[in-house]
């Protein structure tokens, strides 16, 4: 297992992240505990949830499954969806996330959350309610790091300066959809986590087991799968190029000889600004497989050829803006020094 920093923080996770959504879902505390061990086996140190995954019941067993090796692991969880019927039973208040964050810590069995992240766009609080109780947790030891999900990146850009003025604990990495056939957030999304230094740690990276080889080309719902469950199938983010997209990966990993499930996760790893990828698994063997994409690196023709097909072009501004800087340097003309 390979590790890499994290965004500027100090901290190292490993690269691929164990995604616990399934546990009180499809997999039940003992699936879970094993799911864990084989992570704890591969060298995962990563572990992300949230307080609203099967409500309630993943950070449950993701506590149950680490008792007693709490301190190995980097473990994120996550607020902002409802907790109950009541009005501040979710957002961004003080209120809120002063209870959510006491609640994830009881059902974590632990102390202290390593890294916390407002998991929605949150829109009736004022930034600077939200990041003030984030720095509060922050100096009282109870999260170590803050981070977001789902944002768009002037929302983030308004968090960091924010925080910057008022010297409040600021994000240190970023959770978004990413996968072969999402790949929106290279538009603005990665090139503003690269400039800003916060990592990116994204969800999805096998589209909800699109990418792992159950699923032929021009499929969407195979028996047995979650797909046909209706459960968490993300076709509603896929590109145009989804179905060419599956059939090269399809036969990148025949060739060599690795399932599609690692080759789809090597590419996230290798592709700009991504710190670590979340693979979730319904068992044991599913996640082991998952373990299996790190410590290598496609080869550069083989990364090209799958980023070549599942290439998104670009969009206004991007695309009008693009060539800006070469028509400027073009056009400068040096005089002669014969």
């Amino acid at each position: 297992m390979e590790y890499r920093k994290l965004g500027k923080s100090g901290v190292r996770v490993s690269e691929i992240c164990l995604g616990t959504m399934t546990f009180g879902v499809s997999a039940d505390a003992a699936e879970a505990k094993r799911i864990v061990d084989v992570a704890f086996e591969a060298g995962v140190n990563f572990v992300d949830t949230a307080n609203t995954y099967a409500g309630g019941m993943s950070e449950r067993y993701t506590g149950m499954a680490l008792a007693g090796r709490r301190d190995q692991v980097v473990l994120a969880t996550k607020f902002t969806n409802p907790t109950g019927t009541g009005p501040n039973d979710s957002g961004g208040s003080r209120v809120h996330i002063m209870r959510a964050v006491e609640d994830c810590l009881h059902r974590l069995q632990t102390d202290w959350i390593d890294i916390l992240y407002v998991h929605h766009v949150e829109r009736l609080t004022p930034w600077e309610e939200t990041l003030r109780a984030l720095d509060d947790l922050v100096r009282q030891g109870k999260v170590h790091y803050i981070a977001c999900s789902n944002y768009p990146a002037w929302r983030m850009s308004d968090a960091l300066w924010i925080s910057e003025i008022k010297n409040l604990a600021k994000f240190v990495c970023y959770q978004p959809i990413y996968n072969l056939v999402t790949r929106d957030i290279e538009a603005e999304l990665v090139p503003f986590c690269l400039d800003k230094g916060l990592g990116i740690v994204p969800w999805g990276p096998l589209a909800s087991g699109f990418l792992t080889g159950k699923y032929k080309p021009g499929q969407r719902r195979v028996e047995g799968t979650r797909s046909a469950e209706g459960w968490i199938f993300h076709e509603r983010f896929f590109g145009s190029q989804a179905d060419a997209t599956l059939a090269v990966l399809l036969e990148v990993a025949e060739a060599l000889g690795r399932s599609p499930a690692q080759v789809a996760l090597r590419w996230a790893l290798d592709m700009p600004g991504i710190t670590s990828t979340i693979a979730g698994a319904r068992t044991a063997a599913q996640f082991r497989d998952s373990c299996g994409a790190s410590g290598w690196h496609l080869p550069e023709e083989l990364q090209a050829k799958l980023s070549e097909v599942s290439y998104l072009p670009p969009r206004y501004p991007i695309s009008m803006e693009a060539a800006t800087d070469q028509r400027r340097i073009d056009a400068i003309d040096m005089p002669s020094l014969d």
